[in-house]
């Protein structure tokens, strides 16, 4: 069967796959030496800790090693897609492809499918950047994978 898989922000998850994901924290950062620990710290049964294990990620373990693929809405400006590249390789990102529309009313949209491997920031860093620039108008990831 295949598993769908969503993006969720977290004030909308329940608070028990929350600890789980702080008990995974600890057990990751070698805090504490077992589950029964883990899940004790953070108040939770280990049965808890078990069912949701595999089910809910940090969305920054969900990047790390993965392609990225980001969507942006600029304006047609001469240069944009070469700043906004440089943003993107200065970040340690490599760009895997890059689909850009005619542009249209002064408005192009861009694609990138950038590999995440060596990158040297948060994601989210890089996102406030690339927010930053003057001719973006949006950007959002709109999916992302192992290769």
């Amino acid at each position: 069967m295949d598993k769908k898989f969503y993006l969720v922000r977290e004030d909308v998850l329940p608070e028990a796959m929350k600890k789980v994901l702080l008990a995974k924290e600890l057990l990751e950062r070698k805090k504490v030496d077992s589950v029964a620990e883990a899940a004790q710290l953070v108040d939770i049964s280990r049965s808890v800790f078990y069912k949701y294990r595999d089910a809910v990620f940090p969305f920054q373990a969900v990047i790390k090693e993965n392609i990225v693929t980001l969507f942006f809405h600029l304006e047609d400006r001469s240069g944009t897609l070469s700043q906004l590249l440089g943003v993107v390789a200065a970040a340690g990102c490599n760009v895997l492809t890059i689909h850009q529309t005619i542009p249209l009313q002064g408005r192009a949209n861009v694609t990138l499918s950038i590999s995440t491997n060596e990158m040297k920031e948060d994601i989210n860093e890089l996102l406030s950047k690339l927010r930053r620039l003057e001719f973006v108008e949006k950007v959002e990831i709109v999916g992302s994978g192992v290769y």
